[in-house]
């Protein structure tokens, strides 16, 4: 079907293709020369839709491949959160404090649910990243993995991927905009808190645990000092 010139955004259009071809996560898109036969438009015109569809994670191309239609995922969201955050200026760190609050909101609404649904096998898991969370070398990598899998097993599947979206726009922002507070201790405390809550399956005390958690974020936001001049300052900022 030829669609022909419209008002509707061309990457609007191809995504209107892409429905109406029944194309799934993974599988290949038309080429460009049909797209090209379709929308009646440009080369260069379809190429500059292609890279728009591309940076919102709605197709992925591989050189010496082709375009494919990608895996639904949130990341494109997080460069576009970073960036609205060191935009702020002054008002930096309440950006930052602002994105640790969407946080709190998702995960404490969350975490009721997972003390109902946690395995044993992931509290073994989260008994070892919360050692790994006390080690500023691997701190970082072993607190995202920590909130991811808390929500691995809760039956809305956005949860997890928004949670972990506000996480890396948390941190990297937070490594270019605030001096790193040491905390390893502090920050080890509140996730075997939030794991004992979640072994009781005590949901009440689940969400407290986790209101403590972002309490102690708030805190360290407040003695950190902005340093928007200052290249990024690495990690050891663990939420």
């Amino acid at each position: 079907m030829s669609l022909g010139p419209t008002r509707e955004p061309v990457a609007q259009q191809i995504v209107g293709i892409i429905r109406e071809l029944g194309l799934h996560p993974g599988d290949a898109m038309p080429t460009e020369r049909d797209l090209i036969d379709r929308l009646r438009l440009s080369r260069n015109t379809v190429r500059e839709a292609i890279r728009e569809l591309r940076a919102w994670g709605i197709v992925d191309i591989r050189h010496g491949h082709g375009t494919f239609v990608a895996s639904p995922s949130l990341q494109a969201l997080a460069p576009t959160l970073v960036f609205r955050t060191l935009v702020a200026g002054p008002e930096g760190l309440d950006a930052l404090r602002n994105l640790a609050r969407i946080r709190e909101i998702l995960e404490t609404s969350a975490i009721g649910e997972v003390a109902e649904v946690l395995s044993e096998e992931d509290r073994t898991e989260l008994d070892r990243l919360c050692d790994l969370i006390g080690d500023p070398e691997t701190s970082a990598d072993a607190d995202r993995r920590f909130h991811r899998l808390l929500y691995n097993r809760v039956d809305n599947p956005l949860i997890g991927q928004l949670v972990d979206v506000f996480w890396e726009a948390y941190n990297e922002a937070h490594d270019q905009l605030a001096e790193v507070v040491q905390h390893g201790q502090d920050s080890v405390a509140a996730h075997r808190r939030i794991v004992r809550a979640l072994t009781a399956h005590d949901r009440q005390e689940a969400e407290q645990a986790m209101h403590a958690h972002f309490d102690g974020i708030y805190a360290r936001l407040d003695d950190s000092r902005a340093g928007f001049s200052s290249a990024p300052v690495g990690d050891g900022s663990t939420a």
